[in-house]
């Protein structure tokens, strides 16, 4: 069982997870994300991050940020931008990472966000295996590695809010 629990960017949890997925980088790719990141960015309304907890410990994180038109040509209004997703490796295997994935579009949905947008590796087939399994498709690239052959892009429409029902008081 994950709880999950919104948390800073900056808690020393999340910095710990994040710490280990840069280990991860630095062995698959040879160096760190470069991707420029300001935990203000994931601070709600407009960015989300999550750590999931297993009996206690963290095992898990991700968010997102939210972006705008002009930022990247590949990017629109009403996009949420997919980052730092982790699982622990002891913890790998018992749907943490879908369950952290579904909890940052729950989150950019209630936040009225539109698309999910993200970045990966060829390094990363897990990865690149969760996001398709989940309804993400290829999109444009964006951001710092638009121009690396590595890299893939992928995007999932969220459901249109005003096609929800209203809830109505019983």
């Amino acid at each position: 069982m994950l709880e999950l629990c919104p948390t800073a960017f900056d808690h020393p949890d999340a910095v710990a997870l994040i710490t280990e997925l840069q280990q991860v980088y630095r062995e698959r790719y040879g160096g760190e994300d470069a991707t420029e990141v300001d935990p203000r960015e994931f601070a709600p309304p407009h960015g989300f991050f999550v750590v999931g907890y297993a009996e206690g410990e963290p095992v898990a994180c991700g968010g997102w940020r939210e972006r705008r038109a002009g930022q990247a040509a590949a990017l629109r209004d009403g996009d949420a931008e997919v980052k730092r997703m982790y699982v622990a490796a002891a913890h790998r295997g018992k749907g943490h990472a879908r369950t952290v994935l579904a909890e940052l579009e729950r989150a950019a949905h209630a936040a009225g966000l539109r698309r999910i947008v993200l970045e990966t590796g060829t390094e990363q087939p897990e990865a690149i295996a969760l996001y398709t399994s989940s309804g993400y498709e290829p999109m444009p690239a964006f951001g710092a590695y638009a121009a690396s052959p590595a890299s893939r892009y992928f995007a999932k429409r969220l459901p249109d809010r005003r096609s929800e029902a209203p809830v109505r008081p019983g």
